[in-house]
Formats: C-alpha cells, structure tokens, sequence
C-alpha cells in the first residue's frame, strides 16, 4: 500500500481472505498502519471479523527509542510535522513544552527529502538545553545515531539530506 491506494479497492483485497487465502498487507516503506497507510484496511478486516496478525519486524520508530537514551517509558509518536513551517515550529515548541512538562520523550518521522529542513528548524527553534537524537539510515550498513543537546549539534551538522531518520527530542 501507499498513499495512492485506492479505498475503493479495500473490499476486494479482503474478498480473498473470504475464500480462504491468506493476504499480508505491505506498506511501500515501514510498518503499515504507524506513519504509514494501512489502518483503514486493517479497520475494514476487524469489522467483518477476519482475524489480524501483526507481523514482527524491525520498527526505525523503536529502535532509535532504544538507542536514544531518552525516556522509554513514556514517549508521544507524533509522526510527520506539519510541512508548512509556521505550523511544524508551532507544534515543536508545544511538543517541547509537553516533553519538559511531562517528562516524555517526542518522536517524528520525517519524508527523506524533508528531514534536512526539519533538523535546521528543530536547531533553531527548540532550547540549547534540550536533547536531540537523531538517528539515520537505521539498519543499514551507514547507520548513524546520535544523541545530543540541541547546542551540541550546531558545532557540527551531519548530512542527512534524502536519508530516513527518526528524531527525539526530550526537553530538560
């Protein structure tokens, strides 16, 4: 699936599970349902009581959690940011707040190509104090994570322009 998938069509892939086949519902990059198009169709799948099994995989969304340092115990995925800025610094500086207020960890997902505009703003818009992890190209052979205060990172930026990464941020 992908965020061309037509609806429309839902019913049809599920008519197979019907007559007895088996279907695996796979999303064009990552989990389907988390940050991803899915959950209408796994929706639809409950409703006409046609078992789900998730299947295990790796999550970039966990893993950079688990190498991060920050709070597992209680963290928001907010998924993607908004694209327009006004409205993605709006949003991370609430989220930074919460974070600080709650003692929670904020995790966003960002499109490759957008990830390198992101960071900058995540730079110049949230604390000097508050911890950053950004973690790049996990699972792959060029992985890179890294968890820093939002000072650290401005001596010295890494490139991550059209790389998937996951940020965290967890203010002090």
């Amino acid at each position: 699936m992908n965020k061309y998938s037509n609806p429309d069509d839902y019913n049809t892939y599920l008519s197979a599970i019907t007559k007895g086949e088996h279907v695996g519902l796979l999303s064009e990059a990552g989990c389907p349902g988390v940050a991803d198009p899915g959950a209408d169709i796994v929706q639809i799948a409950h409703e006409k009581n046609i078992k789900v099994v998730p299947l295990v995989g790796p999550s970039s969304i966990l893993l950079a959690l688990m190498a991060s340092g920050m709070n597992g115990q209680s963290f928001a995925f907010n998924g993607y940011l908004p694209v327009k800025k006004p409205q993605r610094i709006k949003q991370l500086k609430n989220d930074e707040q919460r974070s600080k207020n709650e003692k929670q960890s904020q995790i966003y997902i960002e499109a490759p190509y957008r990830n390198k505009a992101l960071f900058a703003d995540m730079l110049e818009q949230l604390k000097p104090t508050t911890k950053l992890c950004l973690a790049v190209d996990i699972t792959l052979e060029d992985e890179f994570i890294k968890t820093k205060t939002v000072k650290d990172w401005k001596t010295k930026m890494p490139e991550i322009n059209k790389k998937p990464a996951i940020f965290i941020v967890h203010a002090m």
